[in-house]
């Protein structure tokens, strides 16, 4: 049998050979119907494109290289589901790379990814850190930053309002009475754990309380890393806090286990508040108060953008999507003779 051809497709479709490879290669606003008959009369055809003629033609090699810090990351995932969907419509292969937030693979990827000529890459640095083999990358391919700010490299940035999503969830902390409040940040170099950091001290400044007064600990926005912090503000000198803001929902998941460990019910002994609404936030025990960053949505939006700078079209420098509280059961509400008892 012979193999199916493009005039097949467009002849099943009811459309134009251009039409069909618009559709194929994304190079033309085509409407939603079309699209939809185009994909049905591939499908019903058994039609594969011819791959490699496809990137003689174009002078691409309709592949993109997606950076992450760690696969296993819900938050991450959720990002890289988002950025495969877009893709996959265009029919663009993605080439995954984890760094385990460490700087020398950061910049073995960027070197890599530059060297397999892929169209483009989208990266979520785990490190902050302008690697010299990331700056090149930037000036010689098309990049888009998520989620992470690298200063000194000048990318499309896709991210969400880390700094207002912070104070909005200090601020319902600090609503619900607790004023002996300690923070778990994120590592120091990160832009996202900055911003995070600099939200909650704008909160307590309103609530007319000191920041540099308030218990603080680093962490690394990994679940052990949370335990790990907690255990020292924990076991440290002075009142045991009533609340804990946690710059991310896997540190607050840590915490969560420790305080188990230790006794310490959530919420009657110690409320807990975490960052990035990741599924498992809501079906923890008790489900986790926390901000809600759009993750699947910032991802798409990424690949979006890379996709269409391939193409040499503008596109905007700051995509910035709103951060939402989302109110559960792991803080509560607590009177004055409860904060002065502890």
């Amino acid at each position: 049998m012979r193999r199916p051809t493009i005039h097949d497709v467009a002849h099943e479709a009811g459309v134009s050979i251009s039409t069909v490879s618009h559709v194929l290669n994304g190079t033309r606003p085509i409407s939603a119907e079309t699209q939809a008959r185009v994909r049905a009369a591939v499908e019903a055809q058994g039609y594969e494109p011819n791959a490699r003629a496809r990137q003689l033609k174009a002078d691409r090699s309709f592949a993109v290289g997606l950076v992450v810090p760690d696969v296993m990351n819900p938050f991450f995932a959720e990002v890289a589901s988002g950025v495969e969907e877009e893709l996959r419509r265009q029919d663009v292969l993605l080439a995954l790379c984890s760094t385990g937030a460490q700087a020398g693979r950061e910049a073995y990827y960027a070197q890599l990814l530059r060297h397999r000529r892929v169209d483009g890459v989208i990266f979520l640095s785990g490190t902050g850190l302008p690697a010299a083999e990331l700056s090149t990358l930037a000036e010689g391919e098309s990049v888009v930053f998520v989620d992470e700010r690298v200063p000194g490299v000048e990318a499309p940035f896709v991210g969400s309002d880390n700094r207002r999503g912070a104070r909005l969830i200090a601020e319902h902390v600090l609503s619900q009475g607790h004023r002996k409040v300690a923070i778990l940040g994120g590592p120091p170099a990160l832009w996202t754990a900055e911003q995070r950091l600099a939200g909650y001290r704008e909160a307590l400044l309103t609530r007319g309380l000191e920041p540099d007064g308030v218990p603080c600990v680093a962490g690394d926005y990994e679940r052990e890393g949370g335990r790990v912090a907690v255990r020292t503000l924990l076991d440290g000198p002075g009142d045991r806090p009533t609340a804990l803001l946690v710059a991310n929902d896997l540190m607050a998941i840590g915490a969560l286990q420790e305080c188990r460990t230790r006794g310490i019910a959530v919420p009657d002994e110690l409320s807990i508040a975490g960052y990035d609404d990741i599924p498992e936030a809501a079906i923890l025990t008790p489900p986790l108060t926390t901000v809600r960053q759009p993750a699947r949505e910032m991802g798409r939006a990424a690949a979006h953008i890379l996709l269409e700078r391939i193409e040499g079209r503008p596109v905007p420098r700051l995509t910035d999507f709103p951060a939402e509280l989302v109110v559960r059961e792991s803080v509560r509400a607590i009177g004055e003779e409860e904060v002065r008892s502890v």
